[in-house]
């Protein structure tokens, strides 16, 4: 019985947000809470779930297989696909998450992209920052969460690992590959790399 009335209560909503102009691609395979709240043109592909107070502005697109839950979207977002926007975050005007990318508790600043394969927790990320493949913020000690803080207009080069607390200050890149630990002056390189080396003529043991 409570699964017939929650299937009710999922036809309600798409047929609301249908009848308010959110297009939906499937809209059977779409689930919302009832608290959810969808600006105006909104495209959501398949597979997608709302839960709790999620709050989406104008011309937003979600793609297929993103979770979304207590987070707030504003104008212009473009998310997913296999996207998980948890408890917390705050994706400004204009700012990207690709796909199997996972924030929490983060504001991700006015046409900041993190496109792919990555982590953000615990951060504040400034306009126009560009967070690379495989980029993880190191936010949790064992203990405690610590803060991430990126300023505005900073390069995050792919695979870097950053260890918080922890301050990348505006104009600043960091080079692929690379752990900080350190906060990064503003206008300022940083890179934490081994010195590659390599074997001349190896041969593979037998």
């Amino acid at each position: 019985m409570k699964q017939i009335n929650s299937q009710k209560i999922q036809i309600k909503l798409r047929n609301k947000f249908i009848k308010s102009g959110v297009k939906m691609i499937g809209p059977e395979t779409i689930f919302f809470s009832e608290d959810t709240k969808i600006g105006k043109n909104v495209v959501i592909n398949p597979y997608v779930v709302f839960g709790k107070k999620v709050k989406i502005g104008n011309n937003v697109i979600i793609n297929s297989f993103s979770h979304l839950e207590n987070c707030k979207v504003e104008n212009k977002v473009d998310i997913g696909p296999y996207a998980r926007i948890r408890p917390g975050t705050i994706l400004k005007e204009g700012s990207r998450i690709g796909n199997f990318v996972e924030v929490k508790k983060s504001t991700i600043g006015k046409k900041s992209k993190v496109n792919h394969l990555s982590y953000i927790g615990d951060s504040e990320i400034g306009k126009n920052v560009n967070i690379g493949a495989g980029t993880i913020t190191c936010n949790y000690d064992g203990l405690k969460k610590n803060k991430t803080k990126i300023k505005q207009n900073v390069f995050i080069g792919s695979n870097s690992s950053l260890v918080a607390p922890v301050t990348i200050n505006e104009n600043s890149i960091v080079g692929a590959g690379s752990v900080i630990t350190k906060n990064v002056k503003k206008k300022s390189l940083a890179l934490s790399r081994t010195t590659q080396t390599e074997v001349k003529n190896y041969r593979r043991k037998k």
